[in-house]
């Protein structure tokens, strides 16, 4: 059972994500709350698999709230997702530098919706490939990037591999496809890769990746 948390300041959209997720058999919804500093405790009492945050709340918003719970041993189970009204903006970028593991346009389709819910309780990034590489070429034009905290040097030469092709916006199976091994190995990989790297989730073994140069985004005319 995928234990969900929704944390928004808009009831009506708390309310129709929680219609979705009621209706599904693996999903539970444990907990609501209207701004960041109530769902934290909320968070800290219930342990979901997966808080649904919104970015813009009053008391705290959904930024610091990640930023809080991206800091707390007790939370490292918990997999963010950023819920955006705009997509593509300044905020998104906070967002995975506080340590989200992704994020969502709230008028996301149903279908999409219940999957990146899915995803996220794995621990994989909310990051589709085409997004994958618009997004990260935005994210390091920004100042203050978050530095991961490890070296390339630490990684085996497989575990290179691995973490390149995930940020490309590869899936495990995809991974174990393109190395030829199979796809309980590629996660070990990307496990490993985390473990070294000390990368809260998939989302910052990605930052990770372009950061150090390990994969590189060519500037594209907009």
């Amino acid at each position: 059972m995928i234990r969900v948390l929704l944390i928004d300041d808009q009831p009506l959209i708390r309310t129709g994500f929680r219609a979705l997720l009621d209706l599904e058999d693996d999903i539970e919804v444990v907990g609501e709350a209207a701004d960041g500093d109530e769902g934290l405790a909320l968070l800290r009492e219930r342990l979901p698999d997966v808080a649904l945050i919104d970015i813009q709340m009053p008391v705290m918003d959904g930024i610091e709230a990640t930023r809080r719970i991206a800091g707390d041993s007790a939370l490292a189970g918990v997999h963010v997702v950023m819920l955006t009204n705009y997509g593509m903006d300044e905020y998104v970028f906070e967002a995975l530098r506080a340590g989200a593991a992704g994020f969502l346009v709230k008028d996301i389709l149903p279908e999409d919706f219940l999957h990146a819910v899915r995803v996220a309780a794995r621990g994989d990034a909310l990051l589709a490939p085409a997004l994958t590489r618009k997004l990260i070429g935005r994210y390091l034009t920004q100042p203050s990037p978050v530095r991961i905290g490890g070296r390339l040097e630490v990684l085996t030469g497989r575990e290179r591999e691995a973490v390149a092709l995930a940020a490309q916006g590869l899936s495990n199976s995809e991974i174990a496809d393109h190395l030829v091994i199979s796809p309980a190995t590629a996660k070990t990989h990307i496990n490993r890769a985390m473990t070294k790297l000390h990368a809260r989730d998939r989302a910052q073994l990605v930052v990770f990746a372009y950061e150090s140069g390990l994969v590189t985004v060519t500037p594209r005319g907009s």
